[in-house]
């Protein structure tokens, strides 16, 4: 998850609408980690003391690049910062500025244009409608580009003291959150290597920064049936459930355990071959020689790949069973890296065959937060076919994980 510094100078009415969007979930991509205050008499300080969140104050902007240094955020967002920042500030602290501004860029902006001050220019020029925008802040005040606006009515009876409300509350307050969590978004690093609209089911091993074994398992579905599951946790395995009692398809080949521990071996797949390298190494077998007993499933015309991975205190395997024949990939452990395999390659048009995953498994950036790692990855995902995911880092004593599931139990 990307990490926010917030400049303020006043109140703070605009940091509190981030931080509810940011525990209401419109805020996801990012987490405020520093609100820096150009007045210590500011209350927006106090809302930050009242959200957890650490907060400074730095009258200068050598001290707030001394900060930014320390904190290392990857946006910065003015929340009704009240000083002009300059080009060198700008240039140096090398990630995007955004700010809100309470009119209609390019109307009554610049320098003399804040506060009650927009507002008094609005009411004297007597237009009808005004607004806030969010843009991008360079070396010309609020003449950066353009990232959201949002219009309100100028009503007959309004004053300076009421317009400047409801534009906060109607437009600032809306657009600001959306906005950061768009620029997000768009410079966030991405998991999957490349576009998939639809994977199908993918397993993703590999290891943290910290030297913590890490893994993730999904599914994807387009049919009805295909999306009434759910993950549900067994001990330290994992299994899939229906969400709706359905007579009219097969469950043999959407109904098994995607994770099943054996001592030191964690064994991932997307289908009952779960148990048969279960069976198989609990035996004194191997991954392989275990799968060399299985095919792809019978579904046709799609013929859906069975890919599986086994997690061992040295190393970690994949591999992938389909039409065109039987694929095994063997990797050391790469504190940061792991791999990703699926079962489909991308998707095609209603009615037409799902193409099999092609080549090595993809090399994927693993970083040491879970939450961001699996919120990036669910994201990815798109709303339109993810059903569920199941991440889990290990550390030295244990494990944390955390499971995601479109359908209600």
């Amino acid at each position: 998850m990307l990490k926010i510094a917030v400049l303020v100078s006043g109140g703070g009415t605009n940091l509190q609408a981030l931080i509810d969007a940011q525990n209401n979930g419109v805020l996801s991509s990012g987490k405020i980690a520093q609100v820096i205050s150009s007045r210590e008499d500011a209350y927006a300080l106090k809302r930050a003391d009242m959200a957890g969140i650490p907060s400074s104050v730095a009258k200068t902007e050598g001290e707030i690049l001394s900060l930014v240094s320390e904190i290392r955020p990857d946006v910065i967002v003015l929340a009704g910062y009240m000083k002009i920042l300059t080009a060198e500030f700008i240039a140096d602290v090398g990630v995007p500025i955004v700010n809100v501004h309470p009119s209609l860029i390019p109307s009554f902006c610049g320098k003399g244009f804040y506060g009650l001050k927009v507002h008094e220019a609005v009411l004297k020029s007597g237009v009808k409608v005004t607004g806030a925008t969010v843009h991008y802040v360079n070396e010309v005040p609020d003449g950066g580009e353009i990232i959201a606006q949002k219009a309100v009515d100028v009503l007959p009876n309004d004053t300076p003291e009421t317009l400047q409300r409801r534009v906060m509350e109607c437009c600032e307050w809306v657009i600001l959150p959306r906005a950061v969590e768009a620029v997000c978004r768009k410079i966030a690093p991405k998991i999957l290597p490349k576009p998939q609209k639809y994977a199908g089911r993918g397993i993703i091993t590999g290891m943290n920064p910290s030297g913590g074994k890490v893994l993730a398992y999904f599914i994807m579905g387009r049919s009805v049936s295909s999306k009434a599951r759910r993950f549900e946790r067994s001990g330290d395995d994992l299994i899939i459930k229906l969400t709706r009692d359905d007579k009219n398809f097969d469950p043999s080949l959407i109904l098994y355990s995607p994770l099943r521990v054996l001592d030191d071996n964690i064994i991932i797949t997307n289908g009952d071959q779960t148990d048969t390298v279960y069976d198989a190494v609990k035996a004194g077998g191997t991954f392989e020689d275990a799968l060399r007993t299985r095919e792809y499933e019978p579904d046709a015309p799609h013929y859906t790949p069975r890919i599986s991975a086994v997690m061992t205190p040295s190393g970690h395997k994949q591999s992938i069973l389909k039409r065109a024949g039987r694929y095994f990939f063997e990797y050391d452990y790469t504190p940061g890296k792991g791999r990703l395999i699926h079962t489909y390659d991308h998707d095609v048009m209603a009615g037409g065959i799902l193409p099999s995953f092609e080549g090595e498994p993809r090399e994927v950036n693993i970083p040491d937060d879970m939450e961001s790692f699996a919120d990036s990855l669910w994201r990815e995902l798109g709303e339109d076919y993810r059903v569920a995911m199941y991440v889990r880092y290990y550390d030295g004593e244990g494990y944390t994980d955390k499971l995601y599931n479109t359908q209600e139990a």
